[in-house]
């Protein structure tokens, strides 16, 4: 009774109410990314509950007495995603938009779910490889495995026939599914970083929400850059900026050792420069070439 009354809270009702009610208005067109909402939920339900009654939460350096909100962060972004492919699925079938832009969508709902899915698992990893020390018997991790591997089975199979169906060749679903792989790895390395640089700042579902939403918009300016090529190299530019520091400031140790704090200073001034001229004159740039803008944007 204690397990039922834990499992069912304000939260977790609101979103499972709003998931059943975008599945429910789903056409047929779109039943694997449907599914893949669906396994996604579950998975992030499970684990929702799986880490309030585990001691692997404590591992974890988050806000102190919140509570883990994994299905909250995990199904938002792709519930509003495939909202958006039901809305373009409709304008198709009348017409009024082209089969590139429901393709591009579908391709941003997937990389979405790829980047939650991706932090799902890691959180599963922890989870199964902290003892249990609450209420859950130990033989409860079995049900645990088994339970995952299902919804990692189900979800690389709907993740598949999705994109065989909008490919024109084998190859091309290889690269879709590698351009996916890649947005679920990010998520997972860039969530554990923003554990370790800001602790205590907010939960695993906030941290899950942020992560997702940076590695979307990131993935898709790397590939709006890609598909120009001409501005690729803008992309290494803070990798320079970054080599480039730390060689000036090795020179300047060895050469004026006890001047440390006019080398802050030098650094300082280098650093908002280089943000200046990015933010003047690199991303407008970026963006009129990209975004093929007949005006600079900074006019």
């Amino acid at each position: 009774m204690a397990l039922s009354s834990s499992m069912l809270n304000g939260e977790r009702g609101v979103v499972v109410l709003i998931v059943c009610r975008v599945l429910y208005s789903l056409p047929l067109s779109l039943l694997c990314p449907g599914l893949n909402l669906a396994i996604l939920s579950l998975f992030a339900l499970f684990l929702d509950i799986r880490l309030d009654d585990s001691a692997a939460l404590s591992r974890f350096k988050t806000r102190p007495g919140a509570s883990s909100g994994i299905l909250l962060g995990a199904v938002t972004l792709p519930t509003v995603m495939i909202s958006k492919l039901i809305q373009l699925t409709r304008a198709y079938s009348l017409q009024q938009i082209e089969l590139q832009e429901l393709e591009h969508m579908t391709m941003q709902y997937w990389a979405t779910s790829a980047s939650c899915f991706g932090v799902l698992i890691f959180l599963c990893l922890v989870v199964l490889s902290t003892p249990n020390t609450k209420r859950f018997p130990r033989s409860f991790s079995v049900w645990d495995a088994t339970l995952s591997i299902f919804c990692v089975a189900s979800y690389a199979v709907t993740c598949c026939v999705s994109l065989a169906a909008i490919s024109h060749t084998g190859s091309n679903t290889v690269l879709k599914l590698m351009w996916e792989l890649y947005h679920g790895l990010v998520a997972v390395m860039l969530i554990q970083r923003l554990l370790d640089k800001f602790p205590s700042c907010a939960s695993i579902g906030e941290l899950l929400l942020v992560t997702v939403g940076l590695v979307l918009y990131f993935g898709d300016m790397l590939a709006c850059t890609i598909a120009k090529g001409v501005v690729l190299g803008l992309l290494l530019f803070p990798l320079l900026l970054k080599y480039a520091l730390h060689l000036s400031e090795g020179y300047f140790n060895k050469r004026y050792s006890e001047a440390r704090r006019s080398n802050e200073i030098r650094t300082s001034l280098l650093f908002f420069s280089s943000l200046g001229f990015i933010l003047v004159v690199i991303i407008p740039s970026w963006m009129q070439i990209v975004q093929d803008f007949h005006v600079h944007p900074l006019l």
